[in-house]
């Protein structure tokens, strides 16, 4: 589709496993043999189509062994303005607790940015617990994502789990064993996906935010 289009570049990239996604990680996340086919027909295609259109591929969180630098950083270069003004350092930073986000209707979007207690909360590298705060590669990665950080682990400054050198590490890496093994039942996979509805929502959520267990 985008080489009909003429697109001048498109991102390939896996569901990012927050709120409903995360409720049904089971069927979003792909296996590996789905990961590897994946990223086979990408190669194929980002040389069929060099220097006419950028196909950039991005390998899923989960299958990682070092943590990415979310959003740059936090509050680094991203500010998101939510509907009722709430100002956030990122689009899923509101479901962290113990934090009480701006809004424009109270102050100005200068304030926001540079004075703000939550914009500066995981900023630079003071906020860091171990063992991001003595590994030699905590400015490339900054710990990561610190919303996973607090799904996967109950807090938010926690290293990410995806960072190997995470003691949830390896409970990330058997969630993901565990699926790709259930991907091989049939019964499982006519297993229908969960939907957001007013019934299920709020049960359903907390239940999403759950803390792993070492």
């Amino acid at each position: 589709m985008t080489v009909d289009l003429n697109a001048d570049y498109v991102e390939l990239a896996s569901t990012q496993y927050y709120g409903w996604s995360r409720i049904n990680v089971d069927q979003l996340l792909p296996t590996r043999k789905q990961l590897d086919h994946a990223e086979k027909v990408a190669k194929e295609y980002q040389e069929k189509m060099k220097d006419k259109m950028k196909v950039i591929y991005v390998i899923p969180d989960y299958f990682e062994n070092r943590p990415k630098k979310c959003m740059n950083g936090w509050g680094n270069i991203f500010l998101t303005i939510a509907p009722d003004g709430t100002a956030l350092p990122c689009h899923a930073a509101g479901q962290l607790p113990g934090l009480d986000f701006p809004t424009v209707r109270d102050h100005s979007v200068e304030w926001i940015w540079n004075d703000s207690p939550d914009f500066n909360k995981f900023r630079g590298l003071d906020w860091m617990v171990e063992p991001c705060r003595s590994c030699p590669e905590k400015e490339k990665d900054l710990g990561g994502c610190r919303c996973q950080a607090y799904m996967l682990t109950g807090d938010a400054r926690n290293a990410d789990p995806v960072c190997d050198k995470s003691p949830y590490h390896q409970k990330l890496h058997d969630d993901v064993e565990r699926i790709g093994k259930l991907a091989e039942d049939q019964a499982f996979n006519e297993k229908p996906l969960v939907f957001r509805n007013m019934k299920n929502s709020k049960q359903q959520m907390e239940k999403s935010k759950e803390p792993a267990t070492s």
